[in-house]
């Protein structure tokens, strides 16, 4: 999925171990290392998950979560408390997360319990994107021509879902290495067009579409009806 995740964990390596596995899979993933960090990029961010450590520097898991929900952000949460932590399972639960992983888990597992998560997240997300006849899968990670399926790489996947997501709209470079890489992205901003080249080399090539346009100085536009 092109999904965009936060990740507050003050366990350096953990967190960069996290970071790393969830984007080979294709995600953008920031990390905070303490609560007000975290609350403070959760509050500005456009993010579809948040995955929060319960022990957490200046403000706790538990009270991150509850001030986003008392604030009316309904964001996804995965809370991590420790090992047979009971007691962190049910407080977490309280506070108004919506699932809860013990440590240490599995990246394998932690996938799926974030992609669950997202499965069950009903804010205005269509089980199946489409624009014509191209079509692409969130859950299944399969993208379509018609009956031809189309091999993307995670982060062609990524950059696709987010501009079928806003078909119609001109999306800058910036916005997409925001959402596709993530927040502090430093390097070179022309890796976007890298991407959208190879794309438009596997969606609209071999079947004689232009479904990516090129706004010149200003970004991309995905054709809403598929090129």
């Amino acid at each position: 999925m092109v999904m965009r995740v936060l990740v507050a964990e003050n366990d350096y390596h953990l967190a960069s171990s996290i970071k790393r596995g969830l984007e080979a899979e294709g995600f953008a993933v920031d990390v905070a290392r303490d609560g007000r960090a975290g609350l403070a990029r959760a509050e500005i961010g456009e993010y579809d998950a948040l995955v929060l450590d319960v022990v957490l520097p200046l403000l706790s898991g538990y009270r991150m979560c509850a001030r986003l929900r008392q604030a009316g952000n309904w964001t996804p949460i995965l809370m991590l408390t420790a090992e047979d932590g009971e007691h962190d399972e049910v407080e977490a639960l309280d506070n108004g997360a919506d699932d809860v992983l013990s440590k240490p888990c599995s990246l394998a597992v932690l996938l799926a319990h974030l992609r669950a998560l997202m499965r069950r997240d009903i804010r205005e997300r269509p089980a199946v994107l489409s624009a014509g006849d191209l079509s692409l899968d969130p859950a299944s990670h399969r993208v379509r021509r018609g009956t031809a399926e189309i091999k993307l790489t995670p982060r062609q996947f990524s950059v696709l879902e987010f501009l079928m997501r806003r078909a119609g709209e001109v999306v800058g470079k910036r916005t997409i290495l925001e959402h596709v890489w993530d927040f502090a992205y430093d390097g070179d901003p022309n890796i976007v067009e890298v991407h959208v080249r190879h794309l438009r080399q596997k969606i609209d090539e071999p079947f004689g579409r232009r479904a990516i346009e090129t706004v010149r100085l200003v970004g991309y536009r995905l054709d809403e009806n598929g090129g």
